[in-house]
């Protein structure tokens, strides 16, 4: 493997890249960095966690050193969080050239999309395991690994993936009543807040984060020893994003995947996709079963908490203000929607009736006499009638 002076790097970017315990080049680093430097284009694709940010910050950097005059890159990224992100990347690798940026939010109306056609996989060192239980039982499941890791390994970060806002509050008010260190991150919030939030995890005030999908692309926390999926993620992509925050720049790391009976299809769609069978964790069951009914009872206090705050009135208000911001009317929107569900219900109600009525004409063919009888019976009854009309 080449170093990064072999790259092209200057000297007192390598020893930039040394202080931030990045010591070789990764193969998306390795691959597109010397493209970059000639000025050429570059397209990268690479597993999360494999350096794709450095693969181009570092060469521009460089570039920029060489001629540091007026407004020098652009960099689009999907999310705000990524963007601040990518920021921080590029303050850290050029402080020493006082490097400074910009960070503008903004709508596009016609995005690009391009897809990798290459298989996405999960990285070696990543431990990716699987817990089978039923849904009622999913917290205490939680809480008890929780307690277990954070008995064993003190210094270790967690993130908890869930995949709505309110589940994200619940669990997150939850484990605090466990007297976890934890915090939230998820849409409903302020950027302030989520940048507050995240900022705390980094320097392990809080050694806990509970997130729904809007921390699992893109962010860089290397301490993240574990995550735990506290649902099925519905599609393998967002999978990969999620147990992407951990096992990150040739780290070990461990994702354990909470699956109900419903979600089995699910596993079979992941495993498919990263080429890997999950392994199942063990767990002591009768040490679960022993909280079952605390951890029921504390997530139904703090339901009942929650509602009197308006969380899902809150939710309504910023779904609304963001259809505004993207140019929408929100009543037509809640119309229109009202309408498709309308339209949905209706196909389904015609499909189930559809059903019905197969179902009946198999029923009936079963029961049915063979069909030289009812001719005979026919015959006899009309028989019988004309004879007596006569």
């Amino acid at each position: 493997m080449a170093d990064f002076s072999s790259l092209g790097l200057s000297d007192w970017l390598v020893k930039q890249c040394k202080q931030l315990g990045i010591n070789k080049p990764t193969p998306v680093q390795e691959n597109c960095m010397p493209p970059i430097l000639e000025g050429r284009d570059c397209m990268g694709c690479a597993k999360t966690g494999s350096g794709k940010t450095a693969a181009f910050v570092l060469p521009v950097v460089q570039k920029l050193s060489e001629d540091p005059y007026g407004i020098f890159c652009l960099v689009l990224t999907p999310t705000r969080s990524l963007a601040y992100q990518i920021a921080e990347q590029f303050r850290v690798l050029g402080k020493p050239l006082g490097l400074r940026d910009c960070i503008i939010n903004i709508a596009m109306n016609k995005p690009f999309f391009w897809e990798s056609k290459s298989e996405t996989r999960t990285v070696e060192e990543l431990d990716q395991r699987y817990i089978l239980t039923p849904e009622k039982v999913k917290d205490a499941y939680l809480v008890h690994l929780i307690q277990t890791f954070t008995d064993e390994h003190d210094d270790w970060s967690i993130i908890i993936f869930t995949n709505t806002c309110k589940d994200c509050q619940v669990l997150t008010m939850m484990l605090r009543e466990f007297n976890f260190p934890t915090i939230s991150l998820h849409s409903m919030m302020k950027q302030k807040q989520r940048f507050a939030n995240l900022a705390k995890f980094k320097a392990s005030v809080f050694k806990i984060l509970v997130a729904t999908d809007v921390a699992a692309r893109g962010l860089d926390i290397p301490t993240v020893q574990v995550v735990i999926n506290h649902n099925t993620p519905g599609l393998p992509k967002i999978y990969i994003h999620r147990v992407g925050r951990t096992a990150r720049a040739g780290r070990n790391g461990v994702s354990i995947t909470l699956v109900t009976q419903y979600d089995i299809h699910l596993v079979h769609s992941i495993e498919g996709q990263i080429q890997t069978k999950l392994k199942e964790y063990p767990v002591e069951e009768k040490e679960v079963l022993k909280i079952l009914t605390q951890v029921n009872v504390t997530r139904r206090e703090i339901e009942i908490k929650l509602e009197s705050t308006d969380f899902d009135e809150k939710k309504e208000i910023n779904k609304r203000k963001q259809l505004i911001l993207e140019g929408k009317d929100p009543d037509l929107e809640a119309k229109r929607k009202a309408e498709l569900e309308k339209i949905r219900s209706q196909k389904k109600k015609f499909k189930l009736k559809i059903q019905e009525s197969i179902q009946r004409q198999k029923h009936g063919q079963k029961r049915r006499p063979p069909h030289y009888c009812c001719q005979q019976v026919a015959t006899k009854t009309d028989f019988s009638k004309t004879t007596q009309n006569g």
